[in-house]
């Protein structure tokens, strides 16, 4: 399914445990480059924390309920988006918790009656931003691989990635290779 560019709507989901991190100012860069008509909304998972995620897949009937609270913000978001950008430090050679977590809700929201969640999921493009803080880039297969292989599960597409090098705030600022990949790096001529 091909969605018009007007009709494109990106979610960047924040995802590390430091506000204004490196990943988050690589993230507002690429952004920045995003056509103006092309909508776009931030979230900050530490603004929207989610309970522990309970497998009830086999009891019962394996269905959830509709979620409440931060999940449903956070459903509402991302079934609304066209795009969604995990922006996410590299924390353990994997994704930051609150980042797991939230895919862990994903479970149960594949099991709300009526919702369809991951047939809507498969109309959508993933992307990964992420500031590593070793110049070795193959640190971060991981993270990448975790998120490619959510896409796949999905049906979903798999957009891209970026990366940069940054260990305390701001110094992906001077990583002068990640930031001309991120003024190009949703537009189609790189990270695809």
């Amino acid at each position: 399914m091909t969605v018009a560019s007007n009709d494109r709507r990106f979610l960047f989901l924040l995802t590390g445990a430091r506000p204004d991190g490196n990943s988050e100012t690589l993230a507002r860069r690429a952004a920045a480059r995003l056509p103006d008509h092309i909508r776009q909304e931030w979230i900050s998972l530490a603004d929207h924390p989610l309970p522990t995620f309970v497998d009830v897949r086999h009891s019962g009937d394996g269905t959830y309920p509709p979620p409440e609270g931060a999940g449903a913000v956070l459903l509402r978001a991302t079934l609304a988006a066209t795009d969604l950008v995990f922006v996410a430090p590299l924390y353990w050679y994997g994704l930051p918790s609150a980042a797991k977590l939230y895919l862990d809700h994903w479970s149960g929201w594949m099991r709300v009656p009526g919702l369809e969640f991951r047939a809507r999921m498969a109309a959508k493009t993933f992307w990964a931003v992420t500031a590593i803080s070793d110049e070795d880039a193959a640190v971060a297969g991981p993270l990448f691989d975790g998120l490619i292989r959510t896409a796949n599960y999905m049906k979903a597409r798999w957009g891209g990635a970026l990366h940069g090098y940054g260990i305390r705030p701001g110094d992906v600022l001077s990583d002068h290779v990640a930031l001309a990949r991120a003024d190009h790096f949703f537009t189609g001529t790189d990270g695809r």
